[in-house]
């Protein structure tokens, strides 16, 4: 629900590892940029109930460099597409983790893509529980599905990478969209594309929202380096995100600047 007024969203895609370079990104927005909301998507989403709980730049960085913070993914011994391909403990630990660590001070949002309905749903807090970020990452066939009240749930991004429909729906009048995800980067990318238009949400935007859409500057890697967890990829990622974002400063010189008042 908007609060009134001009509201600058933070939208935070989904990604993987990829999100780190999110993290980067923010490291030089945060000082100059004012952020009244956000809203996250699978890696995204782990980066943003963080952020919009205080998380200094500093701090969400240290958290990508560790790989018990990080590195949330291990290989079942006996996968399959039943049972996922990947075991979740790592990835539960760490949601319970930064929801016990944070809480939001400002507006925060995690997309879900309901199932059987196949439909991208936006939970704001203070209704989001750590099984909803959790959830969020839950990629189909790789992650089981999360069942919350009854609900199944799946990845947040799989619909909509960057939730921006739903940051719009929880009043932003201005938007950031970090997209840590170049769609021609690997074949399974540009197929998600091709799913998320046949079955997703427009992505068209309200005439009067400003929309600045940040994406990598170089490639990341491929498919292995989002789900495999390397400190040179890591650092890499960090160093390129806040280039981009000192980069982009420029593009968003008419944004309200940290510190400011609503």
């Amino acid at each position: 629900m908007s609060n009134g007024g001009d509201q600058t969203g933070l939208v935070l895609s989904a990604g993987g590892l990829y999100c780190a370079w999110q993290a980067g990104v923010y490291k030089a927005l945060a000082p100059k940029i004012r952020i009244d909301l956000i809203a996250g998507a699978s890696g995204g989403a782990l980066n943003g109930w963080p952020i919009a709980g205080g998380c200094a730049p500093d701090d969400l960085i240290s958290r990508w460099l560790d790989p018990d913070t990080s590195d949330l993914l291990r290989l079942l011994p006996n996968p399959g597409l039943t049972r996922g391909f990947f075991g979740a403990d790592l990835l539960r630990a760490q949601t319970e983790r930064i929801f016990r660590e944070f809480q939001p001070r400002i507006p925060f949002g995690v997309a879900l893509v309901e199932l059987p309905r196949f439909r991208t749903v936006t939970m704001t807090y203070p209704n989001v529980t750590a099984l909803h970020l959790q959830a969020s990452c839950a990629i189909p066939v790789v992650l089981p599905a999360i069942r919350i009240n009854g609900v199944r749930y799946v990845d947040g991004g799989i619909l909509e990478k960057a939730p921006i429909h739903g940051a719009l729906e929880m009043g932003a009048t201005r938007l950031i969209v970090l997209d840590a995800l170049r769609e021609s980067s690997v074949w399974w990318l540009r197929l998600a594309v091709k799913v998320a238009r046949a079955f997703g949400r427009s992505q068209k935007i309200p005439a009067g929202v400003e929309v600045v859409r940040l994406s990598p500057s170089e490639p990341l890697g491929d498919v292995n380096s989002a789900v495999f967890w390397k400190r040179e990829n890591i650092e890499r990622w960090i160093d390129l995100g806040y280039r981009d974002g000192c980069q982009a400063l420029a593009q968003l010189s008419q944004f309200p600047e940290s510190g400011t008042s609503k």
